[in-house]
């Protein structure tokens, strides 16, 4: 049976006192509205035990069967900077096909570096260079029976292959290598100047180079950024699934609707273009 859809929302313009009043009475925490961030389908607030509470509305087609754990399940993980999960609640809406659900983690060590897609270079040290890579080798060496949702969506070999073909129609998009990533890497995830990876919702197994390539794709707006993305990630993103997680990056920048004023359009196209063809020739 189909589950149906969702009614499109975005939190930033919709009222959310009365969740946030839930989730207080559920945890026995109060949440300091001063400190309130709210995104399109999260929101969040510091609570007066010095922790986070993220909370966060998801349809449920867009769930699927692994549930909609993925910031506890990431407690499994060893080795990575992120921050502690203490303590979560979810329900699903009296109303509509969503769930809801709220997790109270420790503090950021830091801001988050900047908007998801940026528009201009951040000062990020050699230190936290360093510091992204060593926590993103080590997710890649662990295993889970959770599969990524990129943009809520459960990736999958069709999924890729649809998507790539709709830009590339040329391109063999058969994926072989699989591994753990967090599946929504970008420069709103994680914190400077100390080094943190943060939203673990939908996080999973993805074909290698996902993270690599979405960090890429939120870079494009400042060449350069982008070109150190790849640089640093040289390892995945020059792979052969590496490479078809640029196409698949590429393709959601590029079709089928593109803003024409999108400065990612023309370096998103050059790389997929060059990509592509080394893939053709292989």
């Amino acid at each position: 049976m189909t589950l149906p859809a969702a009614r499109p929302v975005d939190l930033r313009h919709e009222p959310v006192e009365a969740v946030f009043e839930r989730v207080e009475q559920s945890l026995q925490v109060r949440i300091d509205r001063d400190t309130v961030l709210c995104k399109r389908r999260s929101v969040g607030g510091r609570t007066d035990r010095g922790t986070w509470v993220r909370i966060e509305r998801r349809g449920l087609d867009r769930i699927g069967v692994q549930g909609g754990d993925g910031t506890p399940s990431a407690e499994a993980l060893h080795g990575i900077a992120k921050p502690a999960w203490h303590a979560g609640v979810a329900w699903r809406d009296e109303k509509e096909p969503v769930m809801w659900r709220a997790d109270e983690t420790g503090l950021l060590p830091g801001a988050p570096v900047g908007c998801a897609i940026v528009a201009e270079s951040p000062k990020l040290s050699e230190e936290w260079w360093a510091a992204m890579n060593a926590s993103l080798d080590v997710l890649a060496e662990q295993r889970t029976n959770r599969i990524a949702t990129p943009d809520t969506e459960t990736i999958t070999q069709e999924l890729v292959a649809s998507t790539i073909r709709s830009v590339f129609p040329d391109v063999d998009s058969t994926l072989t290598e699989w591994v753990p990533a967090h599946a929504d890497l970008n420069w709103a995830n994680m914190t400077a100047p100390t080094f943190c990876i943060f939203d673990w919702e939908d996080w999973g197994m993805a074909p290698r180079g996902l993270d690599a390539a979405t960090l890429w794709g939120a870079s494009l707006a400042v060449p350069p950024l982008a070109d150190r993305v790849r640089s640093e990630r040289r390892n995945d993103v020059e792979s052969r699934d590496g490479k078809l997680m640029t196409l698949f990056v590429a393709a959601k920048i590029l079709g089928p609707y593109p803003h024409p004023e999108d400065p990612r359009l023309e370096p998103a196209r050059a790389m997929a273009e060059q990509v592509a063809k080394e893939l053709q020739a292989a």
